[in-house]
């Protein structure tokens, strides 16, 4: 199993968003940077991400699962881009802001901290489990 992080605002698309969608989960389209492609590219079923807020929040609020290897993405006219389909799993107790993952030594290397724009990113296996055991407590 691999490990993601998926980035976005929650005026477009939140985790209650997500929630409402149950277990036929929803399809995760619009990315358009050719990293992050690559990124859904690499996503195989099964695989666990932390569904993170950006705009005013800048956090860290769930936990999802890919339900569907990626496709071409139906928003995108060109065919260039791809997405995948995602479920909720959990929520967390206790979200996890930006500034705190900025601010923890052991994960100064973490995609989200030195990348934070960037929409789709990897999450090693430490990092996921630092996250998640702060969301969690």
């Amino acid at each position: 199993m691999a490990y993601w992080l998926l980035k976005t605002e929650p005026d477009s698309y939140s985790w209650d968003d997500l929630v409402k969608k149950g277990a036929k989960g929803d399809a995760w389209t619009g990315v358009r940077n050719f990293r992050a492609r690559e990124y859904l590219k690499a996503m195989k079923k099964g695989d666990r991400a932390f569904f993170y807020h950006t705009g005013d929040e800048k956090q860290v609020v769930g936990i999802a699962e890919v339900i569907r290897e990626a496709y071409p993405d139906p928003t995108d006219k060109e065919g260039v881009f791809t997405a995948v389909d995602i479920k909720a799993l959990k929520p967390f107790k206790r979200p996890v802001t930006l500034a705190a993952v900025k601010a923890d030594k052991r994960l100064k290397d973490m995609v989200l901290a030195k990348q934070p724009r960037l929409s789709v990113q990897p999450v090693t296996k430490e990092e996921w489990k630092l996250l998640d055991e702060n969301g969690n407590l």
